[in-house]
């Protein structure tokens, strides 16, 4: 059983977040009145689009890429690294209830935004840390917070988070919307989106959704 259970832990790892079958893309929403959005980029979407999901004040959560230069990418091209778009969330959120800064400060718990390209068992540029920012301010906010982080000593490595203009963002195929619930029994959610996951809900507790803060 342990050589079938490594077998299976390998074949995981290797394959990372591609699993499933793709059915077509996702619709990106508009933002409700009152709403702000916001896009991450911090490793497999799917435990980010959880981690994101679970706080107060976010209506909605979209898997998609950005960062690149590739029209409307599939999983396949963003996979193949030669698009240069990383796998992001985008976040629908109400500035009333919870502020961009707290926002980037739950990305950079969501993840480990100190090694660069890369995120456990995901290697390449797909996977890097990213953060995009839509006005002035929000630059500022993030360059902020990255400080801030660093100076709590919470990571042994500095931030290397690429902090980049908004542009463009696309929404994934419909099979990686939502993933991390739907999908407990896949051994890769368990084994590495998982304790991403326990990782933000630890640091970000006061700002969760009462379902996620026990």
């Amino acid at each position: 059983m342990k050589k079938l259970a490594l077998y299976v832990a390998s074949v995981v790892l290797f394959l990372g977040c591609a699993n499933g079958q793709p059915k077509g893309m996702a619709v990106l929403p508009k933002p409700a009145p009152g709403e702000a959005v916001a896009t991450f980029g911090g490793g497999c979407f799917w435990a980010m689009q959880e981690n994101m999901s679970e706080l107060k004040g976010v209506s909605k959560t979209v898997s998609g890429y950005a960062g690149g230069n590739t029209v409307n990418p599939t999983y396949e091209e963003v996979s193949s690294r030669t698009t240069n778009h990383a796998e992001t969330v985008q976040v629908y959120y109400d500035p009333k209830v919870i502020s961009y800064a707290t926002l980037v400060e739950a990305f950079l718990y969501s993840h480990d935004p100190t090694t660069l390209n890369r995120q456990g068992p995901d290697e390449g540029t797909d996977y890097r840390s990213i953060a995009f920012y839509r006005t002035a301010g929000e630059k500022e906010t993030i360059d902020a917070i990255i400080k801030k982080v660093n100076a709590t000593g919470h990571y042994s490595n500095p931030i290397v988070t690429q902090v980049v203009p908004f542009k463009v963002f696309y929404p994934a195929e419909k099979y990686h919307q939502g993933y991390y619930r739907i999908h407990k029994e896949n051994p890769y959610i368990g084994s590495v989106s998982e304790p991403k996951v326990m990782k933000m809900r630890k640091a970000m507790k006061a700002y969760l959704k009462p379902e996620f803060a026990k």
